[in-house]
């Protein structure tokens, strides 16, 4: 891709429209409203007496239910457009993080973890797709970059005040402040300007049933997005254990450096995905989170871990909206909500499975410095998947133009 010239910048159509700040500020309030239960509704499960394997299945049963809705939702988003199916979930997630105030046994909390899931998976699907309507086809990097930050401001303060919310005033509070986040949300949301679902020319064959809840054309960049959601699956949980084994006291540094640099490194590399192509952002971004798990991996004091944290932030700042933006580009504009549905599966199941596997992985070497080192396996498979596939493109387009 070629970086655009004088005449092309002036025709490129504006970014930060109204539907753009909409659609990312509802996306900032569902994401904090979210972000604010992570650690807090686990510790409220153990204060009602909840066991160890039941705080696990709070986390559980919300990925696996927001896993198995977003094909579903993603077929809803093409066939039945945008705002209704958007609505729906927000609806539903509102409702149910109201409800938990009035379930004081832990079997209701996770009966409502179930349905919580289901409108998660319905909400960010549908506003990934609307995003996806929104920006400019030549500017989907940077749009997509841009968008992302709205992720990255709540995962950096939302469990950080949900802690100081339950300590200071109770879970009671924290519930309520969600709920209100949630609900602005759902406000905004009715004020995007939708784009009507485009209609495919061949409407007469009716596509098999697997065709109809995943897109073909985002099973590449989804398949990348799994390897890197699976190492930040066993970041996030197992972070703070692998403080205790490397003596280092508070971990909170890796997160809040990790999100300051997704935060410089979004709008950059976004641009550079649009000039010049995914290769320019996806191989730099993936050896800079090789790096970052090596450095995280042999960490011992605060200052190594935030170096470690700064790498990773690159990486994965870079990594995660340039797949997303590429799994658009790829799909045809009657596939988008499909598109959304199969990309934010892999990454639900990535992380789910970065607990699960990294965590077996970390109890049998009885290290979890080893299991961050093992998890380079993933980002190197990445480097030679992406590289072939890379590869094979430019190898058929040479084969066209003889």
């Amino acid at each position: 891709m070629k970086s655009l010239s004088g005449s092309e910048k002036k025709k490129r159509k504006p970014l930060w429209t109204k539907a753009f700040l909409i659609t990312s500020l509802s996306n900032l309030l569902l994401f904090f409203s979210f972000q604010m239960l992570i650690p807090t509704i686990p510790t409220h499960i153990s204060e009602l007496g909840g066991n160890d394997l039941q705080v696990g299945l709070v986390i559980g049963i919300f990925t696996i239910s927001s896993l198995l809705t977003r094909p579903f939702a993603g077929r809803a988003l093409d066939l039945l457009g945008r705002k209704h199916v958007l609505l729906v979930g927000l609806a539903i997630c509102t409702l149910t993080i109201a409800g938990y105030s009035y379930m004081a046994v832990i079997t209701l909390i996770l009966a409502a973890r179930f349905v919580h899931g289901i409108g998660w998976g319905i909400s960010t699907t549908s506003l990934g797709t609307v995003i996806a309507d929104i920006i400019p086809p030549e500017r989907r990097g940077e749009g997509m970059g841009y968008y992302g930050l709205s992720n990255t401001f709540a995962m950096a303060l939302a469990p950080l005040t949900g802690l100081w919310l339950m300590q200071q005033y109770g879970f009671h509070r924290v519930l309520l402040s969600s709920t209100i986040l949630a609900l602005l949300s759902l406000f905004s949301s009715l004020f995007i300007p939708y784009a009507k679902p485009a209609r495919s020319e061949k409407s007469a064959q009716r596509p098999k049933l697997l065709d109809r809840l995943w897109e073909r054309t985002a099973l590449l960049p989804s398949a990348l997005l799994l390897f890197t959601a699976i190492c930040y699956g066993g970041i996030v949980t197992f972070i703070t254990l692998f403080g205790h084994e490397a003596g280092i006291s508070n971990v909170g540094w890796f997160f809040l450096c990790n999100a300051s640099m997704v935060l410089i490194v979004r709008p950059i590399t976004g641009v550079l995905f649009d000039r010049k192509g995914p290769e320019w952002v996806l191989l730099p971004g993936a050896v800079f989170t090789i790096t970052g798990l090596l450095l995280l991996s042999f960490a011992h004091s605060e200052l190594s871990l935030a170096v470690a944290a700064l790498c990773y932030g690159i990486g994965f700042g870079s990594i995660q909206p340039a797949l997303q933006a590429w799994t658009i580009a790829r799909a045809a504009p009657n596939r988008r909500g499909a598109a959304s549905g199969t990309f934010f599966s892999a990454n639900d199941l990535g992380i789910g499975l970065g607990a699960m596997v990294l965590g077996a992985l970390a109890n049998f070497s009885g290290s979890y410095a080893l299991m961050y080192r093992f998890s380079t396996v993933l980002i190197i498979l990445f480097l030679l998947i992406y590289g072939w596939s890379f590869w094979h493109v430019r190898r058929n387009v040479q084969l066209a133009q003889r």
